[in-house]
């Protein structure tokens, strides 16, 4: 009788635990991460987005100033196009450059924002749009290029070098018959 009331209260306990982390993502997930309730909408537009997810961090110097609240492909430019949340207490110039960084070499991606030096800012009306941007870089296909000796060249990997090449023959340049060099 003892041991099947330990046995019962251990399963209350565990299924208590499971309810309360089943409730804080629930909370958490509508959350827009902690950022303040003034808030508007860029567009940025990378023609590749690996490692990017909605929800992903998009910061400034290294701080949190928004979130990526969706992902969408463009079919006709081929393009992805992200909606970013941010903070309205960063107004940024029209040439902000956005580019995907991530964490380390094992770490998780983001947007890291380098504001530029304009004058005018990005509108903060939700049809402001990044202009500049760069996307992510795909680490496997980088290395394996190191790996072949392309030391990341865009011609997969082949040598662009004429070490293997047949020249014909090479005349020694002409030494004047006083043997001064000019």
């Amino acid at each position: 009788m003892r041991e099947s009331f330990f046995e019962t209260l251990i399963g209350a306990v565990v299924v208590g635990l499971a309810g309360f982390f089943l409730w804080f993502a629930l909370a958490r997930g509508g959350d827009s991460s902690g950022l303040g309730a003034n808030q508007y909408e860029v567009t940025a537009r990378f023609n590749s987005v690996s490692g990017i997810s909605r929800g992903s961090d998009v910061r400034i110097a290294g701080v949190k100033a928004g979130v990526v609240k969706s992902i969408e492909g463009d079919p006709q430019t081929f393009e992805a196009v992200l909606k970013l949340a941010l903070d309205s207490k960063w107004e940024l110039p029209d040439d902000t450059d956005a580019r995907i960084s991530t964490d380390g070499l094992l770490g998780g991606a983001y947007i890291a924002l380098e504001p530029g030096a304009g004058f005018d800012n990005i509108a903060q009306d939700g049809t402001g749009e990044i202009q500049f941007t760069r996307g992510s870089v795909d680490l496997l296909t980088l290395f394996a290029s190191f790996a072949s000796g392309g030391g990341g060249s865009s011609n997969s990997g082949a040598s662009s070098s004429s070490a293997g090449e047949d020249l014909g023959p090479v005349d020694p340049p002409e030494v004047p018959s006083d043997g001064a060099v000019e």
